[in-house]
């Protein structure tokens, strides 16, 4: 969806030539209001206008194509108003959150924009931090996450963090701790819903079968990951395997009235471990829904 004037660069042509003057047409509409500055971006930094017309186009032929994503559950996003979005994490690279942030834009009828809390490493890289920033990404800190819930945006979370995404594939789809529940303090603190969601199909991109820890320990990363095809096919090694995936969207889990309990370590410790075994209970469901990774 765009404001109209980048309509043309992600329209339905009829002919091969009609896409690349559509195309050609929007991007030099893009450069137009770049250059003289028509756009605006909020206090974190996340460009609405950036993100419409560049990321997720660039985004969606992994997810409609490559991907091939089926979504279940959307109707559980509200229409306006704040939610706590809670994902399992894998992959080796985490594809899972921006095929998430395309799922919940592109498939819920007001197209709303999902706001990524992401790990510390993410905005140390530079380029990749630029990326996030724009994209509507901050950092993954109770303050922040507090801040654009009180502001009624859609946030979303993956408490495994990087103990998920980089789990090898014989431990796929198995759910990680979830840390110290701090996204559940969050949500308490602000009365906000907590949505889970089940993600299968990331763990088959990237199959993790190694970690070379001297080359992670020396590039500062958290793993160096060894896949069946990287790094012994060099670039190509990193091109994703396109394995089915299917995402759902659970019946939110309401915090109203428990304002005063992000602090109890006993509520905080019950409601996370409802929330893991909520998704991890989903994940073996949507698995025999999908007997065969690479079905259409």
């Amino acid at each position: 969806m765009t404001d109209g004037r980048y309509e043309a660069a992600d329209a339905d042509p009829t002919s091969e030539g009609d896409a690349w003057d559509r195309r050609v047409a929007g991007l030099l509409a893009l450069l137009r209001h770049r250059l003289t500055g028509d756009y605006s971006v909020d206090e974190f930094g996340f460009d609405k206008q950036l993100t419409e017309s560049v990321f997720l186009p660039a985004l969606r032929p992994l997810y409609r194509t490559w991907f091939r994503v089926e979504t279940y559950g959307v109707k559980h996003l509200p229409e306006e108003g704040a939610a706590l979005i809670v994902a399992n994490h894998s992959g080796t690279i985490a594809l899972d959150a921006a095929m998430l942030a395309v799922a919940v834009h592109d498939e819920h009828p007001a197209q709303r924009f999902l706001r990524l809390l992401g790990a510390d490493f993410v905005f140390r890289m530079p380029g990749l931090s630029e990326v996030a920033r724009k994209s509507g990404s901050t950092l993954a800190c109770n303050p922040d996450a507090e801040r654009l819930l009180r502001s009624g945006e859609l946030v979303g979370v993956f408490p495994e963090g990087f103990k998920g995404v980089g789990k090898r594939f014989a431990d796929r789809y198995k759910l990680q701790r979830f840390g110290r529940g701090g996204f559940v303090s969050a949500a308490l603190r602000t009365g906000t819903p907590i949505i889970p969601v089940s993600i299968v199909g990331a763990e088959e991109t990237y199959p993790l079968i190694g970690n070379i820890r001297p080359l992670a320990r020396l590039l500062g990363t958290p793993y160096f990951p060894v896949t069946p095809l990287f790094p012994w096919l060099g670039p190509l090694g990193v091109v994703p395997l396109p394995s089915k995936w299917l995402i759902e969207f659970g019946e939110p889990i309401t915090t109203e009235g428990l304002a005063d309990s992000g602090d109890d370590p006993m509520v905080v410790f019950n409601l996370a471990d409802q929330v893991r075994e909520t998704i991890q209970q989903s994940l073996y469901r949507l698995l025999e829904l999908r007997p065969d990774p690479w079905s259409a």
